[in-house]
């Protein structure tokens, strides 16, 4: 029984158990509905039908708005006086077909959404009654403390309370360095805790956590809100007099009740109704295959104008994750090697970030593990100190040098300052309370960014780079990239704007970003892309998609799935319309009847949506292998 139950609770498997009865009842009607007491075709009628009755009353009722559904209520309605079950029953079949192939490619679409849910924390460790317990992240309440250990997501907002840490927030500000807490430091729901444990004390609720809102993209993969839905809407108006007017001319001019239906019949738009949304929902879901997650289909529509392409810099086109770019060493007495090896292995013990981008990149570059410190000691924000090899290290900012009495050429200062124009993190390393050298640590360009702009311009856009960093830090990563145009320091209102006047100038932008601070840009934009895996929730519900695994490359796809999907569109559209009028034609001057013309109308219906389906098998790979033929064909002919 409980089967049963939860089967009717799934919208998606009812729906096709309702087809499967209907076309075992419609089968059963062609065949031996004309020898049975009740037209088996009723069965059709009634599941699949009385939806479509139910939405075009309420359009008409509620929203005085005649749409597509009323035209195919009238076929239904004329069919059944006629006495035509089975056209009656056909009709509301094809239907039905349509809207479960959106409920699947929507399905597919969710599913993917759920990978990005499932990355929201559902549970924290909070104290109750001086006891530690891990509750749903739902039930957390505003003041109560809770207990963060190293790597966990942070639940809910609050302020660290007890003890120090090093928290990636790269999600919420777009800082790629994480960033030193103490007591009394905000943190915030969705960022990492890179280093040790700590105490916070919850100031927001886990249901006004920016993260919690990428649930709202579960239910909006709707093609419904595409400008060409709509106006498939809007001509379904004037559909409904074309189709009454050609009807009663048809009765005047044969007198045959019989023709008059068939008209009505034929002319039922129902390939026409599936036209559009069949392309976008199987569009939807061959992005979501790919690891793109579509909100609806007007991003898409819009993707295949998009002429500009802007990115945000860090967490787009970098990884946002520090590693050493530089070591150097100027004294004589240590190599660039020696002063590596003794930083590396004083931050063995290290739980800050940057000491373990350290590690990672010495173990990378010399395949193997750094010798462990015999005495290490950390201070929060400030530097360390460890014994390695029977030498003293001291490793840190310039202040921490300071503070210990070592002092640094004015030469190395300069070098610093240079570095950290650019956005690096420059520390200096000590031995035996002598500087000796120092180390650079920047954020990483994401591999085959270059090329993946290449694509992106070969598929009809240019580039541009809008980030808040200085002009330094923005070329060097720009020139990284091959990016030309370059606009930095930025606030998030500067990129409202440099976008808004691009689009003045008749440009159609598409912006890509992942942090908070890139959620008024991506909202403003033509289409809005956010960063799936490390964008914050803000971004991904201001934007219009979001890349799953924030693979950038995926975007050149984007922009030949949403051109192809277009060119299936009107090519939809203007079969549907030939195959309609060439039924009505011959409805008209009585070549077919009542069943004959619910057969060609399913026909033309059937082949719409075999068209759209196919994009749902649609790859980059197969374009550019059309591209080759293409190429060795013109080869030929020329030689």
């Amino acid at each position: 029984m409980s089967a049963v139950i939860d089967l009717f609770k799934d919208e998606l498997k009812r729906y096709t158990l309702f087809l499967i009865i209907s076309a075992v009842s419609l089968i059963t009607s062609f065949f031996y509905g004309d020898r049975m007491i009740i037209d088996p075709a009723w069965i059709a009628i009634i599941l699949c039908g009385v939806p479509i009755f139910k939405d075009a009353i309420i359009g008409m009722v509620t929203k005085f708005d005649i749409k597509a559904d009323v035209l195919v209520a009238m076929a239904i309605i004329a069919s059944i006086a006629l006495g035509e079950y089975f056209a009656a029953g056909e009709v509301a079949f094809i239907m039905a077909i349509g809207g479960l192939l959106e409920d699947y490619s929507a399905a597919k679409s969710n599913a993917g959404i759920e990978k990005l849910i499932k990355m929201i924390p559902s549970t924290g460790r909070v104290v109750r009654d001086g006891k530690e317990c891990i509750v749903p992240s739902e039930d957390i309440r505003v003041g109560e403390t809770i207990i963060i250990l190293a790597g966990e997501v942070i639940p809910v907002d609050g302020k660290v309370s007890f003890g120090t840490t090093s928290i990636d927030q790269a999600v919420i500000t777009g800082e790629s360095i994480p960033v030193d807490k103490k007591v009394g430091d905000p943190v915030y729901s969705g960022t990492i805790n890179q280093m040790g444990t700590f105490n916070m004390i919850s100031t927001e609720l886990s249901v006004d956590s920016s993260l919690q809102r990428m649930t709202e993209m579960v239910n909006s993969a709707d093609a419904d809100k595409t400008k060409i839905v709509r106006l498939a809407d809007r001509w379904a108006s004037y559909l409904v007099v074309i189709v009454a007017a050609l009807a009663l001319i048809t009765y005047i001019f044969s007198g045959s009740v019989e023709r008059a239906v068939t008209v009505m019949i034929v002319f039922c738009p129902c390939a026409f109704i599936l036209a559009t949304p069949t392309a976008i929902v199987a569009a939807i879901g061959n992005a979501a295959k790919h690891g793109i997650l579509v909100r609806n289909g007007d991003g898409l529509e819009k993707m295949s104008q998009v002429d500009l392409v802007v990115f945000d810099k860090t967490g787009t086109l970098t990884t946002g994750k520090p590693a050493v770019s530089e070591i150097r060493s100027f004294v004589h007495d240590f190599t660039d090697d020696d002063i590596f090896s003794y930083i590396a292995s004083a931050e063995m013990r290290s739980e800050h970030p940057l000491g373990k981008a350290v590690v990672s990149s010495y173990r990378r570059r010399f395949s193997r593990e750094p010798d462990n410190p015999s005495y290490f000691e950390m201070k929060a924000g400030s530097g360390i100190s460890a014994m390695v090899s029977g030498k003293k290290v001291l490793i840190g900012k310039r202040t921490f040098m300071s503070e210990e009495g070592i002092a640094v050429p004015d030469n190395i200062i300069e070098i610093m300052k240079e570095s950290s124009n650019k956005g690096f993190i420059f520390i200096f390393v000590a031995i035996d309370l002598k500087a000796v050298g120092y180390v650079v640590l920047s954020d990483v360009v994401r591999d085959g960014i270059g090329d993946t702009i290449d694509d992106i311009r070969s598929c009809g856009a240019e580039c541009m780079l809008l980030t808040g960093d200085n002009e330094y830090a923005a070329s060097y990563v720009a020139d990284k990239v091959n990016i030309t145009e370059v606009k930095a320091n930025c606030t998030p209102e500067d990129k409202m704007d440099v976008i808004f006047e691009c689009q003045s100038e008749g440009s159609h932008v598409c912006m890509v970003g992942d942090g908070v601070n890139d959620a008024p840009a991506l909202k403003r934009a033509w289409v809005g892309i956010a960063m799936g895996g490390t964008g914050s929730g803000i971004a991904v519900d201001a934007a219009d998609m979001a890349l799953v695994g924030d693979d950038i490359s995926k975007i050149p796809f984007l922009q030949m799935l949403s051109k192809k999907m277009m060119s299936k569109i009107s090519l939809n559209i203007v079969f549907s319309l030939c195959w309609n009028f060439f039924a009505v034609a011959l409805a008209m001057l009585g070549t077919i009847g009542p069943v004959g013309g619910a057969l060609i109308h399913n026909v033309g219906s059937v082949l719409v949506v075999v068209n759209s389906a196919l994009l749902l098998i649609y790859s980059r790979h197969s374009e550019y292998q059309r591209a080759d033929i293409t190429n060795t064909y013109r080869e030929e002919i020329s030689g």
